[in-house]
């Protein structure tokens, strides 16, 4: 299995120090759209596909991204990077998103002959929002009538997690892992490669540090997932949850996040390190 880290965005809100606990106060913060291209025996693989390629063009669209001061730029479109790697659109055969907010569903209409594989309630709540949520969604993301994969738990088990095994036919074996709170149906998404599981866990946290401990967040992002969260209950107890899995479970399954750069730093890195030897 061959997973290349992708940048598919970046949000850049003022406040640095608050967003990233160094820098300026008014400097600039970065947080990344860190997101998957799993290589497989069926095609391309993607997790989540940051903004798309009408986000660039129309930023304006994002709406409430654009308070984080959303960046989304053509040449970092998922599009645009599998193009560079030598892919073309029809080589992704499946995406599996971990929630339907703009930062992870962006990409979609780019690859439009794919499957969607989304969690049933995730689905329901993005085609058909609640008052509370119809700023978090933007329809014109599924306006090409996407592939939708719908999928709901059916009592299987992932290190304690409830767990969806999804893709039987791959020769990459990936499990949705539900992980409500951030938004109604976000789930996480964990991959098995030759060393153990690669744990996506999508926005049930913001910043490496929360799955540490003793546990700590930059105050910035500490209140930005407070206010943005759809169940705030639901999604600390999970975020708890998975720092006791990184407690018991850190030597066979890492972790990864969405908007951190420092994995994205960390997974390039070691994959720079192991096409060199090093």
């Amino acid at each position: 299995m061959r997973v290349h880290h992708l940048n598919c965005g970046s949000l850049c809100p003022h406040g640095r120090r608050l967003i990233n606990g160094e820098g300026g106060w008014l400097e600039k913060g970065q947080i990344v759209c860190h997101c998957l291209a799993i290589e497989s025996g069926d095609g391309l693989v993607l997790v989540d596909t940051g903004f798309g390629i009408e986000d660039a063009r129309d930023p304006r669209r994002l709406g409430v991204e654009r308070l984080m001061n959303a960046e989304p730029r053509v040449e970092t479109t998922a599009l645009k990077q599998l193009e560079r790697l030598g892919f073309a659109a029809g080589d992704v055969r499946h995406i599996v998103i971990t929630h339907l907010d703009p930062d992870h569903s962006g990409g979609l209409p780019d690859f439009p002959d794919a499957e969607v594989h989304v969690h049933s309630t995730e689905l329901d709540a993005a085609l058909n929002p609640p008052l509370k949520d119809r700023m978090r969604y933007l329809g014109p993301h599924w306006r090409h009538g996407p592939r939708w994969v719908r999928h709901q738990a059916g009592g299987d088990d992932w290190l304690g997690f409830e767990s969806i095994r999804i893709l039987p036919g791959l020769d990459t074996e990936i499990v949705l892992v539900p992980l409500f709170g951030h938004s109604r149906g976000h789930t996480g998404v964990a991959l098995r490669g030759e060393d153990g599981w690669l744990l996506h866990c999508g926005d049930a946290y913001f910043n490496h540090g929360e799955v540490e401990t003793p546990a700590r967040c930059p105050s910035g992002l500490t209140f930005f997932q407070n206010l943005n969260a759809a169940d705030n209950r639901a999604r600390k107890r999970n975020r708890e949850r998975l720092r006791e899995l990184v407690a018991r479970h850190g030597e066979e399954v890492d972790l990864i996040c969405s908007h951190d750069p420092h994995y994205l730093a960390r997974e390039r890195a070691e994959a720079g390190a192991a096409r060199t030897g090093g």
